[in-house]
């Protein structure tokens, strides 16, 4: 056969025409049933795993508020003791002796601040330390006693306060210039 030489249906052998269309018809319709299973299948696999990854996203955030929750009883119920210390020491209409008084609001103070410390408190001793952005807040600017006072911290308006290593609150200071 030459390349101008046109192919016919001659050039092939034919099979017999009722069978292969059949054959045809019922491979195509059993191809189509399956992927339509396929289809069907995968489809209710991914509901499924979407619906299951959405109640585990739904059960995690109730479990943080669950631990967060309790993590704030457990801080309360170790400063209930230090309440019932403060109405006794208030329910003294007129102290008797001051000074034992004041021991016993002093006492009062140091029980809290041991728990606090218990519980990852550690305060920011900020005087007389070199201003630091990162740990302090500078509320105003004097001027500095003496020169080697310029850029510390003059004095401590308001404590500052780390919670196991994180900042709580910014130490207020004022700065020396």
């Amino acid at each position: 056969m030459s390349d101008k030489e046109e192919i016919t249906d001659k050039d092939f052998p034919q099979e017999d025409q009722t069978d292969s269309t059949t054959n045809t018809e019922d491979s195509t319709s059993s191809t189509g049933d399956n992927w339509e299973e396929k289809y069907n299948e995968i489809n209710d696999r991914y509901i499924r795993l979407y619906s299951e990854f959405d109640n585990f996203r739904k059960r995690t955030i109730k479990e943080k508020v669950d631990i967060i929750g309790q993590a704030g009883a457990d801080v309360i119920k170790d400063l209930l003791p230090i309440l019932d210390d403060f109405d006794r020491a208030f329910a003294m209409k007129e102290p008797v002796d001051l000074e034992a008084f004041y021991e016993g609001i002093s006492l009062i103070h140091t029980k809290l601040n041991q728990i606090l410390i218990a519980k990852g408190l550690k305060s920011i001793d900020a005087k007389g330390e070199v201003f630091d952005t990162d740990l302090h807040e500078a509320i105003t600017n004097v001027p500095a006693p003496t020169k080697a006072d310029k850029g510390k911290v003059v004095d401590m308006v308001e404590k500052g306060y780390f919670l196991k290593d994180k900042i709580l609150r910014y130490a207020k200071v004022v700065v020396g210039q």
